[in-house]
């Protein structure tokens, strides 16, 4: 369940960054015109404080909902090797060997 939320979180934020990528570049791109071929370099200390606060948001909600995911999934894993050892065990116990 752990997996699926962190999955969950993590498309979230990629949709969200990527309507914030054309967002960002709807708002930044120059009109076109015949003497202006090279493309606007906008950095981000120029760019408005929403968007920038949006972009650092979802980047860290991204690299969470991963962590997330893959702790959960590590955590699926080890409790699935734990009961398939157990159950090993279980079933070595009930056989019997004749003399």
């Amino acid at each position: 369940m752990r997996a699926l939320c962190g999955a969950i979180i993590t498309a979230g934020a990629m949709i969200g960054l990527g309507l914030t990528a054309m967002g960002i570049g709807q708002r930044y791109t120059l009109p076109p015109t015949a003497d202006q071929s090279k493309p606007l370099l906008v950095h981000l200390s120029q760019m408005d404080r929403p968007l920038v606060f949006i972009l650092v948001f979802l980047t860290c909600t991204a690299i969470v909902g991963l962590g997330i995911a893959f702790v959960g999934l590590a955590q699926h894993h080890h409790r699935r090797h734990r009961e398939f050892l157990w159950e090993k065990e279980r079933h070595a116990a009930q056989q019997r060997t004749t003399v």
